[in-house]
């Protein structure tokens, strides 16, 4: 497995921040999976070998985060909220709308690669909900007009 330059520098200086090799499996899953697209069988046995972990203990870890992923996903991944603040004002309907304009479900993704599509319990936006997430820009007070909008703002790029 080969990394980025990028990556490998971003590597060594976390090393330095942390007490223990094993505090920089998180971080490191999360900067892996970015340039990856996802957390393959081959980044996870890199990973483990890199911080004297086996690869059941760094599956272990994958297990209890829901954004760390093992399959790709789209270039632009639509993480829609339905906490309740969302949900009551309108979180489920613009789910609902992006899955029928998408053509997929929840953790699905579209044919040609570009979206994905995630129902997501929170994203810390309840004073501007309903909001989502793409990749890592957020969006609020949104409508499905305004939705359809930032759908085709992504589609364009």
């Amino acid at each position: 497995m080969r990394f980025s330059d990028a990556f490998e520098a971003r590597f060594t200086e976390m090393l330095t921040h942390y007490p223990t090799k094993r505090s920089v499996l998180v971080p490191t899953l999360l900067f892996a999976q970015d340039e990856v697209g996802y957390v393959s069988e081959d980044v996870i046995a890199e990973l483990a070998t890199r911080l004297e972990l086996t690869t059941l203990d760094v599956r272990n870890v994958m297990s209890y985060y829901s954004m760390l992923v093992t399959k790709p996903r789209g270039k632009y991944n639509v993480q829609v909220c339905t906490n309740i603040a969302c949900t009551l004002k309108g979180g489920d309907e613009l789910l609902s709308h992006c899955a029928k304009r998408l053509g997929i479900g929840h953790k699905g993704t579209t044919a040609d690669g570009q979206f994905s599509l995630e129902e997501v319990e929170c994203i810390g936006a309840c004073s501007w909900a309903p909001a989502i997430q793409v990749n890592y820009d957020f969006h609020e007070n949104l409508d499905v007009p305004k939705m359809d909008a930032v759908l085709d703002g992504y589609a364009k790029k």
